[in-house]
């Protein structure tokens, strides 16, 4: 049955089959010997060892449209760049980085701008104008007073998704928002894979409803492009 693969841990993956649920997967012994690694975001085929247990088998990795090293991802539809109008006070060197990055992986990006509440109208105009130009869709966000936050769902709605920013904007807010407080609950699954709190520390896809998935990745302060020339 296909499947996407949303976490791994110690060669044990949680594949999400549409419409059953999450398994937890080992990959056949075929991609070790090919050294071929499952990745978060693969596209999967499993065969189901145990209903009862949720337990079953990689046994098919279908073709990447995409892969991230940083974060490790596979099969990204966009990105969502979370940025604070204040506190803290934007980066725009950052911002412009990431911007290039994504560029050169032929990734859509969405620029989120939370704490709105924080600024004036004009402020929050003259960023906008700013950025017009850069091809991104902006989006305006508070997730303290739940502004924006039904265009920021809808923008992630049958996607899969990196949502990166630097610490402090707001981004694990807009997510809860998003999720309405609560993260998928796995059960067993989850206690195989040994699941802790939701933290950002590894690449790890959440499942917002069938077919739309969030990769939060940890909070940056730089960010390099490697083999990029100026022009």
């Amino acid at each position: 049955m296909p499947g996407k693969i949303l976490k791994g841990v110690g060669g044990l993956y949680e594949v999400d089959l549409p419409g059953k649920g999450i398994y937890a997967c080992r990959a056949r012994g075929i991609f070790r010997q090919k050294k071929i690694r499952p990745n978060v975001g693969d596209e999967v085929e499993i065969d189901i060892l145990s209903e009862e247990e949720r337990e079953g088998s990689i046994t098919r990795i279908y073709p990447r449209k995409n892969s991230l090293i940083r974060p490790m991802v596979a099969n990204v539809d966009q990105a969502v760049l979370v940025f604070a109008i204040h506190e803290p006070e934007p980066n725009y060197h950052l911002l412009n980085t990431f911007l290039l990055m994504m560029r050169r992986q032929e990734i859509p990006v969405l620029i989120c701008l939370n704490k709105i509440d924080l600024a004036g109208e004009e402020e929050t105009a003259r960023f906008t104008d700013d950025y017009r130009g850069s091809g991104c869709e902006i989006l305006l966000c508070s997730a303290e007073k739940e502004q924006g936050i039904e265009d920021l769902r809808r923008a992630l709605m049958k996607k899969t998704t990196v949502l990166a920013g630097p610490s402090g904007v707001g981004k694990s807010s807009l997510l809860n928002r998003i999720m309405g407080q609560e993260r998928m609950e796995t059960g067993s699954v989850s206690r195989k894979i040994k699941r802790g709190r939701h933290t950002t520390r590894h690449s790890e896809l959440m499942k917002v409803e069938s077919g739309t998935y969030i990769l939060d990745t940890p909070g940056f302060s730089s960010l390099e492009i490697p083999a990029l020339e100026k022009e």
